[in-house]
């Protein structure tokens, strides 16, 4: 299979070495387009690992083309996507601009790919929003034929809904055997589907229908249930698997537990909005939570530390409002 990046050996812990990723939408807030290149080499500078870019219909670039930009106007940082919706390209054609972007950025592409969850967007577009069943089933089929052709082999394939007749993957990438792929997920038939496929894997909250984060799943606990869930399902290919998880919400202060109190309050009050608060949380649980860092930059690289240990979790993101404030908890931790 796929290594994982190089830089993402084994600590002498026995654990992973941290990777950072950071990432941009070119949309307004972040300046536009015509920002979005010296964002990603900010990225670069501050010494992330990686930049992603995410899939949506609104406000924001074009994830393909933006990675075909970056590819000239970055020399070291990997480049990402986080995640593809799969129901919008097939997997032939998806494979070529992937094994593309590797050829140009020099073996620097990570492919990060889902069922797609944003139901309105495929309103809009007049696609067809499939039952989960269905659209995790697509997923596992479309991950298996641009396993074969992002290796540049001929692909002979006879699915429920791809059929590949002697294509051959090319141009061949830069990567050997192919870009690792990247697969993201909360529920256990996509933590299941990942397990089997991914190289990469983001342990993400479950969320609700509307795409909101949910409360519930945001505790060490729980996280560390997904975890295992992983582990299960993968058997003897745990060990190869890098585990991602993005922080959602970073605040940099010298008094962790007034400020996690405060955090409570606005959770009760419905912000920030992409959280759903399903239930009560403790300021322990805030403070403990992945996807929550509160504290001095020494205290969130600590926190950071002890996820690493509960959990096995190496690969950091970042949303692109916060890459600057995280910064230099990332320097602390580089290297570890």
């Amino acid at each position: 299979m796929t290594q994982p990046p190089s830089d993402a050996g084994g600590s002498s812990a026995g654990l992973r070495k941290f990777r950072f990723g950071a990432g941009g939408e070119g949309n307004k807030d972040e300046g536009g387009a015509r920002k979005f290149v010296k964002l990603a080499q900010t990225a670069e500078e501050y010494g992330y690992d990686t930049f992603a870019v995410p899939d949506h219909l609104g406000n924001q670039v074009g994830p393909l083309a933006a990675l075909g930009a970056l590819t000239q106007a970055t020399s070291t940082i990997r480049l990402a996507t986080s995640v593809l919706a799969n129901g919008w390209r097939h997997p032939a054609l998806l494979a070529k601009e992937a094994n593309t972007i590797d050829v140009l950025s020099k073996g620097r592409l990570e492919l990060g790919i889902g069922a797609g969850w944003m139901k309105e967007e495929f309103d809009k577009a007049g696609i067809e929003f499939e039952s989960p069943g269905v659209r995790i089933r697509r997923l596992d089929e479309a991950l298996t034929v641009l396993d074969g052709l992002m290796r540049g082999e001929t692909v002979n394939f006879d699915g429920e809904f791809y059929q590949i007749n002697g294509l051959e993957g090319s141009p061949r990438p830069r990567q050997g055997p192919r870009p690792p792929i990247a697969v993201g997920g909360g529920g256990p038939k996509m933590l299941a589907l990942a397990a089997k496929h991914a190289d990469i894997i983001s342990v993400a909250p479950g969320t609700t229908t509307d795409g909101k984060m949910k409360l519930s799943d945001m505790t060490i606990a729980k996280t560390a249930e997904r975890v295992d869930r992983i582990r299960e399902a993968a058997g003897d290919r745990f060990d190869d698997l890098e585990l991602n998880w993005t922080i959602a919400v970073i605040v940099i202060t010298d008094d962790r537990v007034a400020t996690a109190e405060m955090a409570l309050k606005a959770l009760e009050q419905g912000y920030p909005p992409n959280i759903a608060h399903d239930t009560e949380f403790t300021v322990d649980d805030v403070l403990t939570s992945p996807y929550i860092a509160i504290g001095s930059f020494d205290e969130i690289a600590d926190q950071i530390r002890e996820v690493r240990r509960r959990t096995t979790m190496s690969y950091v993101g970042v949303f692109p409002t916060q890459m600057d404030a995280f910064a230099p908890v990332l320097a602390q931790l580089k290297g570890e």
